[in-house]
């Protein structure tokens, strides 16, 4: 009976060997498969909410993205369809690679490019023609230098022209084209016969991408830099508006400011003042491509775009200030929140009324409207006067009492610290000198070393309490966190008559339109102002 017992057992055991690493295989396979399918699961949420902010933030690029499909779609007949292609034959291909180089988000993008491109071809097709017809007069050997000469003489001519600041910032890509165009038909002219058939062929091809690209930029759904630029001002002036303000609750309602350090990068402070920061070269990009566009606006006025450029300069002078305020939230140490609460209502005014000309300013440029006379009311001189006469009332907190005996015990326990690291120090070193056995000298030889790691760490702590107690030794620098918010709130006030200024020069430039309370049927009844704005603009206009 026992022996059937073990038989069994040995046959059940040996089944479940064989049996065994199959079922772990699949075990392993089914668990491969559900972790791929989460991945895939998730890789396809993540795939669909970005596809869903890019138009969300701006539902222009859907647009865009048809346009740009649809051009392709359009200059691609000329491979489909048969008497086209007999016409250009691969020549055709030309005019695709124009379309997706050339047509881009904006109108004045697409014909700054567009047109450096038809331009830097003509004078490149020009020139390698005069070349060629030049070369062919000549033998083999000759023609063959004369062009690999004239290869090298344009190719660094043309270059070095790159590094001009106008011929840089205006036609820079037509340069390159030319450079492109002009190798590509001048060394295959050398072996080709009929080079000026490859011109033509080249040239229409080109003209005909550049013409669907600026047909569908200007005409379709068109989308302006200018207006871009535009926005883009109106949207800097409300960050800032917004950032002071949000800067100055928090600064007098959060009872712990050290709380919100770790967050500060994703506030509504630092989105605020982000954007003007970061703009100068958005700015100066959608300029350029702004004075290439047409004169779209409903009285036919060019605007000065170049304005806009100094309004956002004078915009990230300003920011700087509001990046020092918002800094003052972030200092290690801190006005007592009893101290300031005593100055909280003027300050709360005063960058109330900062908030409320700023955002007037880009109601203003919204609106294409002149500001509001009583931008800066009355009531922001009074806010600053309660301001200084409420700092004036206090002048304990910022000159200090007479009392030294803090400052001695502070000094004195400084001392302290120094004296005992000292005499630890010494201590060390007379160790060194008693023990001169060699068992005394192994064993100090091994603590020698924890020893060492004692005296840095205490060396580490000691450093910044010594600083700690330096600073805190000073009786008045309690308030002087808050002297500094207060002064950098007056140099606010004071950087905002230099944007007024500013905005009011783009509105008197850009006849803008003059100031009703109502707002609602306002007429233009400023003429073009006697003011040679084009020394600014960048002269190389299409229209």
């Amino acid at each position: 009976m026992a022996t059937k017992v073990h038989v069994e057992m040995e046959t059940e055991m040996n089944g479940n060997g064989r049996n065994g690493v199959p079922e772990m295989v699949k075990n392993s396979w089914k668990k491969r498969l559900l972790d791929f399918s989460g991945k895939m699961k998730r890789f396809t949420g993540c795939l669909w909410r970005t596809i869903w902010k890019a138009g969300r933030e701006d539902p222009r690029r859907i647009i865009h993205a048809f346009k740009v499909g649809l051009c392709l779609t359009l200059v691609s007949l000329l491979y489909l369809i048969e008497p086209l292609f007999k016409s250009f034959g691969t020549s055709a291909i030309w005019a695709v690679m124009t379309v997706v180089v050339v047509l881009e988000f904006t109108a004045g993008a697409t014909l700054c490019k567009g047109l450096n491109r038809g331009l830097g071809t003509v004078l490149a097709g020009s020139l390698a023609f005069l070349i060629n017809y030049i070369a062919t007069r000549s033998e083999s050997v000759v023609r063959a230098v004369f062009i690999g000469a004239a290869v090298f003489l344009i190719g660094t001519a043309a270059t070095y022209m790159r590094f001009f600041p106008y011929i840089k910032k205006n036609y820079d890509y037509g340069v390159v084209i030319f450079l492109l165009t002009f190798n590509l038909i001048t060394v295959s002219s050398y072996r080709v016969e009929n080079v000026l058939k490859i011109v033509h062929d080249r040239f229409y091809a080109i003209s005909i991408g550049c013409a669907i690209c600026l047909f569908m930029s200007l005409l379709v759904f068109p989308i302006w830099s200018g207006e871009d630029l535009h926005n883009s001002t109106v949207g800097k002036l409300e960050g800032l508006a917004k950032s002071i303000e949000a800067c100055v609750n928090e600064y007098f309602n959060d009872p712990e400011i050290k709380e919100n350090q770790d967050k500060s990068s994703e506030g509504p402070i630092y989105k605020g003042y982000k954007a003007v920061l970061d703009s100068k070269s958005i700015d100066e990009t959608l300029a350029l491509y702004a004075s290439w566009e047409p004169r779209h606006s409903r009285h036919c006025y060019r605007f000065p775009w170049q304005q806009y450029v100094k309004v956002g300069a004078v915009l990230r002078q300003f920011g700087y200030t509001v990046v020092a305020l918002h800094g003052c939230l972030q200092t290690e140490i801190q006005t007592p929140r009893s101290v300031r609460a005593r100055f909280k209502d003027p300050c709360i005014r005063l960058a109330g009324e900062v908030t409320k000309a700023l955002m007037e300013l880009a109601n203003s440029i919204r609106r294409r409207r002149h500001c509001s006379p009583e931008i800066l009311s009355d009531h922001l001189h009074e806010a600053l006067q309660d301001l200084d006469t409420a700092i004036k009332s206090q002048p304990r907190l910022f000159l200090g009492s007479k009392k030294s005996q803090t400052t001695s015990n502070m000094l004195a326990l400084a001392a302290a610290h120094v004296a005992r690291y000292k005499q630890e120090k010494d201590h060390g070193v007379s160790l060194a000198s008693v023990k001169t056995e060699s068992s005394a000298f192994l064993e100090w030889k091994r603590k020698r070393v924890g020893r060492e790691e004692a005296k840095e760490n205490e060396r580490k702590a000691l450093r910044p309490q010594l600083s700690k107690i330096a600073i805190t030794s000073l009786e008045f620098s309690e308030a002087l966190p808050f002297a500094a918010f207060a002064s950098l709130l007056v140099e606010i006030v004071a950087r905002l008559d230099h944007v007024i200024e500013e905005v009011e020069e783009l509105g008197r430039i850009a006849c803008y339109k003059e100031f009703n309370p109502d707002d609602d049927d306002i007429s233009v009844t400023c003429k073009r102002p006697p003011v040679d704005v084009t020394k600014n603009q960048l002269p190389s206009h299409a229209f």
